[in-house]
């Protein structure tokens, strides 16, 4: 491996050069959802067709970050991360310059892209700078942007859309990245690890499955055949299992199936797949039914997403004691269930429900949402050896976007699908969104069956160093 001698200046900027990435990325993964009914009427189509906008943002992500490592050994550390940034960066501008959905679509991939490899080799860059002593405080620093971006992207997207136009919100990223940019060609490390393989036909086979289950997905809402449906579905479905067969064979598959063979590992990675659905729903959803069923405004929609975000930053220091003193399968159990029925809930609010009766509901999911990331990630990695924390914590990030790309894929098809019900909704368009919510909060429910696997002793020994 190349070890490049670092400055004390060179370790000093690190951090903030991650920082400006992780909040480049944060910002934009949740400005856009409070901006898209004025998007769609911008560029003449239905507000219920503009997931695809998020989708293919958050599927890009998780089928990219895979060769984000390899890359890094390859071509090095600094090399990656400049390109992902100028990436990210262009995809933003032609984002901001499409004239149609599909090519907004496109460049939003194109964007992911970039994305997809900055926070991944910034954290691998800072890892082989610091001491493992110093990684806590230098990652701290660096990760403080993902708690500010949840918090101020719904609040001005929704200020952008309404005053000034929905271009901005794309553009906003070209100072932030010329920043990133200058910083990172002067300071950022080249690390290179020349030798490693990767496995070129797992990958193809992970990712074909990815790509053609979330489009199955969002196909079946968009009432096209059932034999289309039927067809990516069970093609999906056959790539992974093929890849299954693959890593059978290989000792460096992309994800090897050792993993799997860890309990707590193979239950915090399904639960993580199947309970999020319904959670990463609400940042699509929620803007959509103030915007489009209430007559709310995009500034009204993003005040009312700032509630979730500071709510689950004030339940960090809340997990540890949770965790604690009810251990891991209670804390996963009880916080899932909640989960469920605060997605349902989401249904009883009406046009007519005074903003304020709202904001305590929203409250409570931002609470239980974060108590839930944080104690289903770090129960997947507790029972991992050391050998096998890289590609678990790998799978499990790649895990995370999949599920968001499937919820929020879901949550879409099952608005347009009771909408498009006649006989069920008939034309009500705040009643589909009612059934809806209601659909995937019983989705998420029934993700709790998934935490009982759970041993009550399990993550005993991780919670006692937490």
């Amino acid at each position: 491996m190349t070890t490049p001698v670092l400055t004390a200046r060179q370790k000093r900027r690190l951090p903030w050069i991650l920082a400006v990435g992780i909040f480049m990325q944060m910002l934009d993964a949740t400005i856009l959802n409070t901006a898209l009914p004025v998007m769609a009427k911008d560029l003449q189509v239905s507000p219920l067709n503009m997931q695809m906008v998020v989708i293919s943002y958050a599927l890009t992500l998780a089928l990219i970050m895979p060769l984000s490592g390899w890359l890094a050994d390859r071509f090095g550390t600094r090399t990656i991360f400049l390109t992902s940034i100028v990436l990210f960066s262009a995809g933003s501008l032609f984002c901001a310059l499409s004239s149609s959905l599909e090519e907004l679509v496109f460049f939003r991939v194109v964007q992911g892209t970039g994305g997809a490899m900055m926070i991944p080799v910034g954290r691998l860059a800072l890892m082989r700078s610091f001491d493992k002593s110093e990684w806590l405080d230098a990652m701290s620093f660096a990760v403080t942007p993902a708690l500010i971006g949840p918090l101020i992207g719904p609040l001005l997207g929704g200020y952008l859309a309404q005053w000034a136009s929905w271009h901005w919100i794309f553009l906003i990223n070209l100072p932030i990245g010329a920043l990133g940019l200058w910083f990172g060609m002067r300071y950022f490390p080249n690390f290179t690890k020349p030798g490693g393989r990767m496995d070129i036909s797992g990958y193809a086979l992970f990712t074909l499955s990815a790509l053609l289950l979330t489009l199955g997905l969002d196909w079946a809402g968009q009432g096209g055949s059932g034999a289309l449906f039927s067809l990516l579905i069970a093609t999906g479905l056959l790539m992974l299992w093929g890849y299954v067969r693959h890593a059978e064979k290989r000792r460096d598959a992309l994800f090897p199936l050792e993993l799997l063979a860890v309990r707590t590992f193979r239950v915090g990675l399904a639960g993580n797949l199947f309970s999020r659905i319904g959670i990463s729903s609400i940042p699509l959803l929620l803007p959509l039914l103030l915007q489009v069923a209430f007559g709310r405004t995009p500034e009204i929609a993003g005040w009312m997403l700032a509630p979730m975000a500071l709510s689950g930053i004030a339940a960090k220091p809340l997990i540890v004691p949770l965790i604690h003193r009810f251990g891991y399968r209670r804390v996963l159990t009880v916080n899932t269930t909640l989960v469920g029925l605060c997605v349902m809930s989401l249904a009883l609010p009406s046009a007519d429900t005074p903003l304020l009766l709202f904001l305590p509901l929203l409250l409570v999911v931002g609470l239980v949402n974060s108590i839930q990331f944080s104690a289903m990630n770090t129960i997947a990695l507790a029972d991992l050896h050391e050998s096998q924390t890289g590609s678990g914590n790998s799978l499990m990030s790649v895990n995370q976007q999949l599920a968001i790309s499937f919820g929020l894929a879901a949550g879409a098809s099952l608005l347009r699908f009771t909408h498009q019900q006649e006989w069920l909704t008939h034309g009500d368009t705040h009643l589909a969104f009612r059934c809806t919510f209601i659909a995937l909060g019983a989705i998420t429910l029934a993700s709790t069956l998934i935490f009982k696997r759970l041993h009550h002793g399990d993550g005993d020994n991780l919670a006692q160093r937490i």
